[in-house]
């Protein structure tokens, strides 16, 4: 089967929501890699970076991520960023003292009302790790 083929079969949108970072690995690495693979596959995403995931925004605080038999995270941020959009969230950027000129060209900031209506928007799946 295609990837256009599966694409036509699922949600047109996927809001995916990651709240782990190195305190997490795998969790994190899944997140990252659902998103990577469904831009691949011609889904519209739509990545949002909460609590400890927000450090990925900055410049390389990716590369320092190490999961064995995991894609390396820059990689699957430069597929996310190439194809889909790539969010940190407002309040976990405050938190973390991270503002719009610290972090990696193309990531925005928005809080939770631009969160909710991504996914309340018709024919979009959220998913949360």
């Amino acid at each position: 089967m295609r990837s256009a083929d599966y694409a036509a079969g699922m949600a047109k949108k996927l809001v995916i929501k990651v709240t782990a970072g190195a305190d997490a690995p795998e969790r994190c690495s899944q997140a990252f890699t659902v998103a990577a693979v469904a831009v691949a596959s011609g889904v519209e995403v739509s990545l949002w970076l909460t609590g400890e995931s927000a450090w990925f925004a900055l410049p390389g605080r990716a590369a320092e991520f190490e999961l064995p038999h995991a894609a390396p995270l820059p990689d699957l941020i430069d597929s996310i960023l190439a194809g889909g959009r790539l969010t940190l969230c407002t309040q976990c950027a405050a938190r973390r003292d991270i503002t719009e000129q610290d972090v990696i060209k193309g990531v925005r900031i928005a809080g939770a009302q631009v969160f909710v209506q991504e996914t309340l928007a018709d024919d979009t799946q959220a998913l949360v790790y």
